[in-house]
């Protein structure tokens, strides 16, 4: 048995390709990638998807949870994962799926999160800070943006002269995309066994 999977996604999808590689190499074994969903028709991440042969679809505002809760419903979600996904689901909606919406942040929590702290904003906001080790933390999602236990961490040095960009780089390759596959087949296995 395998805990299903919903990957929810606004952009490029570097995240969740690398879940899909890492699910391809046979690393999750408890997780099965059953559906991707993006709030913008655009996301390249859309892409992604229809190359490894899952199942995806666009949910785009008004009506945006609706829709979202109809097609997890229909396609019976175990685990929703937000990777990239740039909307803050309600408090209503997150209540539905208690420790089993996971998000990947861009820093090390409790620095540098909360409403207002995504994308590029978090790299700008810790060199501002001066700060010499960021990374990235896997956590649960509650009603609070970023606000949920944490899952796993993995910090990542910042260099002499990082910009923004080239420290979010850095973040991804050493630590996004290598603990939050890891996170997800953690939480499936931790579901298959919990059905068991």
């Amino acid at each position: 048995m395998k805990a299903r999977v919903a990957v929810l996604v606004s952009g490029g999808g570097t995240n969740l390709q690398a879940i899909l590689d890492e699910s391809q190499r046979g690393n999750m074994p408890h997780a099965d990638i059953a559906l991707v969903v993006s709030n913008r028709a655009d996301a390249y991440a859309l892409e992604r998807a229809k190359a490894a042969g899952v199942k995806s679809m666009v949910c785009l505002r008004p009506g945006l949870e609706k829709k979202l809760l109809e097609a997890l419903k229909e396609n019976r979600i175990d685990l929703i994962v937000l990777a990239g996904f740039m909307t803050i689901l309600s408090e209503n909606f997150v209540k539905q799926y208690p420790e089993r919406i996971i998000n990947v942040h861009p820093a090390l929590i409790p620095s540098f999160c909360g409403k207002g702290y995504y994308g590029l904003k978090v790299h700008e906001a810790a060199l501002a800070y001066g700060v010499k080790v960021s990374g990235a933390t896997v956590h649960f999602v509650n009603e609070v943006p970023d606000g949920g236990r944490i899952i796993a961490q993995k910090a990542v040095d910042v260099l002499d002269g990082d910009t923004p960009e080239t420290l979010q780089r850095r973040i991804m390759e050493q630590a996004e995309w290598v603990l939050l596959p890891r996170a997800v087949e953690q939480v499936c296995k931790q579901i298959v066994e919990e059905e068991k």
